[in-house]
């Protein structure tokens, strides 16, 4: 029994009060330092689900993905973004040093199939992060894509409104994204994997840095690349 509890601890199945378990798969930094300090993992958690629960858009919630997306990029596998409710500036993102080649930007046509866009890119293995703005998610919902990103070897992130953030949720990473004075932002752990939640941190995301707008563009590739983050 000794043996078999000694093997549990040394594969980090088990976080004990005194210290985080270390894990085989290292954590992605998020790009913001103090944001790596308040996190178990001192960053993204591996093949799995991360939700940002945030007031309103433009709070911050890209300006934190953007040194991530940039890293990602430069991998061989797609970075997908699903029903995002703003479209993504080609040139603002590349300006940032994202390689926007990788980027795929998909507006499913129902519920369920954005479900199923979100589950399959998860689960496919040829993604490296998929970004969603579900409307509404249930928690066995939620297991199912903590799965699938397991599966597909996958970064995961879940944009959902904080009303939304006192649900039970299986996500491996919680966080909540409120507004801040002189531009910046506050950040709330409220669950991680491995480790404790956290009370509130301002951090400066960069609001103040507004990315260049593009010029219109047209034909299909306007549903790319329009706007920095404009309304649909």
């Amino acid at each position: 029994m000794t043996t078999d509890l000694e093997q549990v601890l040394e594969q980090g199945q088990v976080w004990r009060g005194r210290h985080w378990q270390s894990r085989d798969d290292q954590a992605l930094s998020t790009g913001h330092p103090a944001l790596d300090t308040l996190l178990a993992e001192q960053g993204w958690p591996q093949n799995a689900l991360t939700e940002i629960l945030y007031q309103q858009h433009g709070i911050g919630e890209m300006h934190l993905l953007v040194p991530t997306l940039a890293a990602l990029s430069r991998q061989e596998r797609w970075i997908m973004l699903i029903a995002p409710p703003f479209v993504p500036n080609a040139a603002a993102l590349e300006a940032a040093g994202v390689d926007t080649s990788r980027l795929l930007v998909v507006q499913p046509g129902s519920v369920r199939d954005l479900l199923w866009t979100i589950e399959e890119s998860l689960r496919s293995g040829t993604c490296s992060a998929v970004l969603a703005w579900p409307q509404q998610l249930d928690i066995r919902t939620v297991r199912r894509l903590q799965l699938a990103a397991e599966t597909g070897s996958s970064l995961g992130f879940l944009f959902r409104p904080e009303q939304q953030s006192d649900e039970s949720s299986p996500a491996a990473l919680r966080l909540h994204l409120s507004a801040a004075s002189r531009g910046q932002t506050e950040v709330t752990v409220l669950k991680q994997r491995g480790g404790w939640g956290h009370a509130p941190a301002q951090m400066d995301l960069g609001l103040g840095t507004q990315l260049p707008a593009t010029a219109p563009v047209t034909s299909a590739v306007a549903d790319v690349i329009q706007g920095p983050w404009e309304p649909r």
